[in-house]
C-alpha cells in the first residue's frame, strides 16, 4: 500500500460565523483507500494553500507507505536550508498526517485511537463559542425536542441580552461550558489598552450570561491575545465575580511572561491558546 494522490478542497464559513477559509484535503492510495485531513493556521489565501499541500505531497510524501508517519514527518520538518521549517510547513503537513491517519485506520479495520495506544476517556466535555446567527440559519438551532423560544438575531459580542439569550440555547442544546470573547472581534493591535467602555461592556456581558445560565453551565473568556498586562489584570479583575473556568491567552501568545503575570494577579485560572 502506497500513498498514491491527493485532492483539496477550500471552503469558507458561514457569513457572521468568524474564521478565514479552511483547507480539506483527501488522500488516497494504490489500493483505493482515502483518508481525509484539515490543514490548520496557514496565514494565506485558500488556493496559495491548495498548492502548497499538493506540493508538499508531491515532493515528499507521494509513494510512502502509509505506516511511515514519522519517516515523512522528518523528511518536511528538515526540508529546505534552514532545517527549521515555519508554522505554515506544520499546517500543510498537519493536513497530510491527518489523512494518513484516517487511511490506517481504515486498512487496519480499527479507530484511530487503538493505533496511537488506545482509548482511555470514553467521553469527553466540549464548550462551544457564542455564535450569532441570522433567523433563517438552523445549523445552531436545538433539537425539535427543546422548548425554547429566543430571539435568535442581533450582536452577541455588544449586547448583553442577545448574548445571554444565545448562551441558553447553546445550554438547552446540552452544553455544559460556554465561552465568549468579551473584548470583542479580534484586531491584529495585539496588546492593547481597553477603554472603560470595553471594560464595562464585558463586564456587563459577562453578568448577563452568568445570570441567565446560573449554575448549568460554566464561563469561558478568550480575548485572542488582545492586551496589554496591566489592561488584562483589570478586565480579569471584573471578571472574577462570575467565577470563570478560566481566561484565555490574555496577552499576546509571544509574551509568555506577561500572561504568567496576569495568572499572578488574579484568581481565574489563565490558559494558554493554540498559537502558543
Amino acid at each position: 500500500m502506497k500513498l498514491d494522490g491527493i485532492d483539496t478542497y477550500v471552503t469558507t464559513p458561514p457569513t457572521g460565523i468568524g474564521g478565514s477559509h479552511w483547507v480539506l484535503v483527501r488522500v488516497t492510495t494504490d489500493d483505493g483507500i482515502t483518508g481525509v485531513g484539515e490543514c490548520y493556521g496557514v496565514p494565506f489565501a485558500g488556493d496559495v494553500v491548495a498548492r502548497m499541500v499538493e506540493d508538499t505531497f508531491d515532493r515528499y510524501i507521494a509513494g510512502e507507505d502509509p505506516h511511515d508517519v514519522e519517516t515523512m514527518y522528518r523528511r518536511v520538518y528538515s526540508a529546505g536550508f534552514t532545517q527549521r521549517p515555519d508554522v505554515s510547513v506544520m499546517g500543510v503537513f498537519s493536513g497530510i498526517e491527518m489523512a494518513v491517519w484516517d487511511i490506517l485506520g481504515k486498512a487496519h479495520d480499527q479507530p484511530v485511537y487503538n493505533l496511537l495506544g488506545g482509548a482511555f476517556h470514553r467521553r469527553l466535555r466540549t464548550y462551544t463559542y457564542l455564535y450569532p446567527r441570522s433567523a433563517d440559519d438552523t445549523r445552531h438551532r436545538p433539537s425539535a425536542d427543546v422548548d425554547i423560544d429566543i430571539d435568535i438575531e442581533g450582536d452577541v459580542y455588544h449586547d448583553p441580552t442577545v448574548a445571554a439569550e444565545r448562551a441558553l440555547d447553546y445550554v438547552e442544546a446540552g452544553f455544559t461550558a460556554i465561552k465568549q470573547d468579551p473584548t470583542g472581534p479580534y484586531a491584529v493591535q495585539g496588546g492593547r489598552e481597553l477603554s472603560m467602555g470595553e471594560l464595562a461592556r464585558s463586564e456587563a456581558n459577562a453578568r448577563a450570561i452568568r445570570e441567565a445560565v446560573g449554575d448549568r453551565a460554566d464561563l469561558l473568556f478568550g480575548t485572542h491575545g488582545q492586551m496589554s498586562t496591566g489592561s488584562a489584570i483589570r478586565l480579569a479583575r471584573r471578571l472574577e465575580q462570575f467565577d470563570p473556568l478560566w481566561f484565555e491567552e490574555p496577552c499576546p501568545p509571544d509574551q509568555v511572561e506577561a500572561i504568567g503575570q496576569v495568572a499572578g494577579a488574579t484568581s481565574i485560572p489563565v490558559a494558554t491558546g493554540e498559537r502558543l
